[in-house]
């Protein structure tokens, strides 16, 4: 028996005439169809599909989707309007999206490791790079997007001890090691080189514009280029105080943001000037000692998410204070949040501390919105790092990485 969606596709295929005879709401133009139709919710929309193959085909126009879409978890769609999936139908996306309303998905193990890891993880394309001890994998996604090709597309070495964070940028992964050494790699080359960065294990890095960032458990920020004649060559060296634990470029290219122990320094967020190296300003004020920001990342120029040891993620909007965060929602379990992840728009995402939990958050409330703990009692671990797309989540634990499937729940 066909599935819905195969009936639609196969209804997509088929001619659909608008009928000849029928009620007089079919005969206007269908400017004015679209106009009158663009105010029906999801629902309305669903059953007016149901009545005949024309109107099938008329509703699901990208138009009349796209407003319902803007308001839904994880579409696709940004805070801004812009469309990063204009290749799939809106349609589709919003009905995924209802799943990760609901919570609906089916649990999957990708991979796994015999000895306890620490990985970290990225997405590009069909790819995924993850993190195994002092190596960086390749692996290409299948096309369901819920397994991998059990073989490698590459392996990315260089580094003495474990490979603590890395970056995507202008086809090269820029690593950073527990041997205080940062790696530059070619993704579709040979070419690999690494060098001195701290006298301390690099625990972060990241890489825009040519220009790359690293802090590290020494108490400093480096600045360095990404030219290949200037490799290794730092630019500034800026004493934090305090541990680094997570660092993010400012999409503008103009200063970067660290994230510390908050042992040192009253404020574990800090924005310094990209080019001089000097701090610009300092976020909030009222932090407890300890209260490190383990992850950060800016979502525009002016606006940024932090968590870490004091089990918060705040949003922080530069244009409204620098000294208090605009928005704040708190683990309920009093956990670390030791990662997060957004589509840009309603959606947020962490990692805790214990059992491997990944929580679903809705921006517009304060309360979580499902929890998916991932791991056992024997097993518990932390979700180093996490990353999703408009139909998977991918969250890298201890011993495997592991996989929420909200297209075929």
């Amino acid at each position: 028996m066909a599935t819905a969606a195969e009936e639609e596709a196969a209804a997509a295929r088929e001619p659909a005439c608008r009928p000849a005879a029928g009620p007089a709401l079919l005969r206007l133009p269908e400017e004015l169809l679209l106009l009158i139709f663009s105010y029906l919710d999801m629902q309305a929309l669903g059953r007016l599909a149901q009545v005949c193959r024309w109107l099938r085909r008329f509703t699901s126009c990208d138009l009349l989707w796209r407003r319902i879409a803007r308001a839904s978890l994880n579409s696709g769609f940004t805070r801004l309007g812009t469309d990063l999936m204009a290749s799939v139908p809106v349609k589709e996306r919003v009905k995924i999206s209802q799943n990760w309303r609901l919570g609906r998905c089916r649990e999957g193990i990708l991979l796994k490791w015999r000895c306890s890891q620490m990985p970290w993880m990225q997405l590009e394309g069909d790819s995924l790079y993850i993190s195994q001890a002092n190596f960086i994998l390749a692996y290409q996604f299948r096309p369901d997007g819920a397994s991998l090709n059990r073989r490698p597309l590459g392996v990315f070495a260089g580094h003495d001890e474990d490979v603590c964070h890395f970056v995507l940028a202008n086809s090269h992964i820029i690593s950073a090691g527990g041997d205080g050494k940062i790696g530059i790699h070619k993704i579709h080359s040979t070419f690999t080189v690494k060098y001195s960065a701290h006298v301390q294990e690099v625990n972060c890095v990241d890489c825009k514009g040519g220009i790359i960032v690293s802090g590290s458990r020494d108490r400093t920020a480096k600045v360095w280029p990404l030219a290949s004649g200037r490799l290794g060559q730092c630019l500034h060296t800026i004493q934090t105080e305090d541990r680094v634990w997570s660092i993010a470029i400012s999409p503008l290219l103009s200063s970067f943001v660290t994230g510390t122990a908050c042992c040192g320094h009253f404020s574990p967020l800090r924005i310094w000037d990209l080019n001089s190296g000097q701090l610009m300003t300092h976020l909030g004020s009222d932090f407890p000692p300890g209260a490190g920001v383990l992850d950060v990342m800016y979502e525009s120029p002016s606006t940024l998410l932090s968590c870490g040891y004091d089990t918060y993620v705040r949003y922080w909007d530069l244009r409204a204070s620098a000294r208090k965060c605009v928005m704040e929602w708190e683990e309920p379990h009093d956990s670390t949040l030791y990662c997060l992840q957004t589509d840009g728009n309603h959606l947020l995402a962490t990692g805790s501390s214990y059992y491997g939990v990944v929580r679903l958050w809705d921006r517009r409330q304060r309360a979580c919105l499902h929890a998916f703990p991932l791991t056992s009692t024997p097993l518990s671990s932390p979700v180093y790092c996490l990353r999703f797309t408009t139909r998977h989540l991918y969250a890298a634990l201890s011993y495997n990485l592991r996989v929420l499937d909200f297209q075929n729940p």
